[in-house]
């Protein structure tokens, strides 16, 4: 059995309309920004959906702070509100959230048992997250939605 790859690929994987990753914002069409702003709130909605409800256990090195699990649930609003309004000042918000996160590790410090490698691993990804959502930020003034 042959398995044409390349086809697989483009079928599942990359699609020429719908896949907006590698495409400067300038090139974007409607439905790219529309799918990449998707896939965005899609990813930010659901970790800090869980993060907020993981948030209101006293097994976190915050202990019993309200405001943990309070912000996670802003920042799950405001990534509803970017996927549905494509509001700029929601996706202001939301690419804020990794900075909240290298706060959080700054002032309460790491889960206990990680190794300076896993929290330099750790801040790599918060920042790399932060400078995609940068990104995000200009498609969603670039695309605002149209009534």
């Amino acid at each position: 059995m042959h398995l044409d790859w390349e086809k697989l690929v483009k079928r599942y994987v990359w699609h020429d309309e719908r896949t907006p990753y590698f495409t400067r914002v300038r090139n974007l069409s409607a439905v790219q920004a529309r799918y990449e702003l998707l896939a965005y709130c899609l990813f930010t909605g659901v970790f800090f959906a869980v993060l907020s409800v993981a948030g209101l256990s006293n097994k976190l090195p915050h202990g019993n702070a309200a405001i943990v699990p309070i912000y996670a649930f802003t920042v799950t609003c405001a990534a509803l509100i970017l996927g549905v309004l494509r509001a700029r000042w929601a996706s202001l918000y939301c690419a804020a959230a990794p900075l909240g996160m290298v706060a959080y590790f700054a002032v309460y410090g790491f889960p206990d048992g990680l190794s300076g490698m896993d929290h330099a691993l750790l801040i790599f990804v918060m920042l790399a997250w932060f400078a995609y959502s940068l990104r995000v930020v200009a498609v969603a003034a670039a695309f605002p939605r149209r009534a």
